[in-house]
């Protein structure tokens, strides 16, 4: 397993090759973002960015989209994956922001465990909620972060999401969470991809147990 001194200093590289490295859903409130996340599952952020403008300018916010037709958001967003099962969860999701947390709108129940009780809503998206619309850290483990950890040896291969968040909580300062997890998708998203990784020209090469494996074969 990589040491927590080699990994901060692998992140460190990773900090300096994606300076930029920011959300790249598309959204003007936070009733907006966790939409925009629940419907990010399973889908790219470029597929959900094109489908949300549509269905934002009919339903800007959750006391709209509550009084939608499931068939409706269903024409809005059938280009994103899952699209039946997502237009199910939004608007019940919307329907129990409207009733059960009527009295915090426009903003949202800032407890990651109540926002995992809306339809659709699980650790990550919950996470990625409250990180990038109020500031409070949290590491939202997506499938870029979860295979560059496993590729750094951090994690051991078939530990699950929750064991993968609760590592590099540990290793990673909680000041830099939200960022670090910014970088880590970046990493992943345009670098160290699921199929043909640019292992020959990384600079975390000599950190990274998957890649000096890889350039074996």
């Amino acid at each position: 397993m990589l040491s927590k001194k080699k990994y901060l200093e692998a992140l460190e590289i990773i900090e300096e090759m994606f300076p930029q490295a920011h959300g790249e859903l598309n959204w003007e409130t936070p009733f907006q973002l966790l939409i925009a996340t629940i419907l990010s599952a399973q889908a790219t952020d470029k597929g959900v960015n094109k489908a949300t403008p549509a269905l934002f300018a009919a339903y800007p916010d959750a006391e709209t989209m509550a009084e939608a037709s499931v068939e409706d958001i269903e024409q809005k967003i059938r280009t994103i994956g899952l699209y039946k099962t997502k237009a199910k969860n939004i608007l019940k999701t919307a329907q129990m922001l409207t009733t059960q947390f009527k009295d915090e709108l426009p903003d949202l129940p800032k407890d990651k465990k109540v926002l995992q009780t809306l339809p659709g809503v699980g650790r990550k998206t919950a996470n990625v909620v409250l990180a990038e619309a109020y500031g409070i850290p949290g590491l939202a483990v997506d499938t870029h972060v979860e295979r560059v950890s496993k590729r750094l040896d951090v994690v051991p291969q078939k530990a699950s999401v929750l064991e993968v968040e609760e590592k590099l909580m540990k290793l990673i300062p909680k000041e830099k969470w939200i960022q670090a997890h910014h970088h880590l998708i970046f990493f992943g998203r345009y670098h160290c991809t699921a199929k043909k990784p640019n292992c020959e020209t990384c600079p975390v090469l000599e950190y990274c147990k998957f890649g000096k494996n890889y350039l074996k074969k």
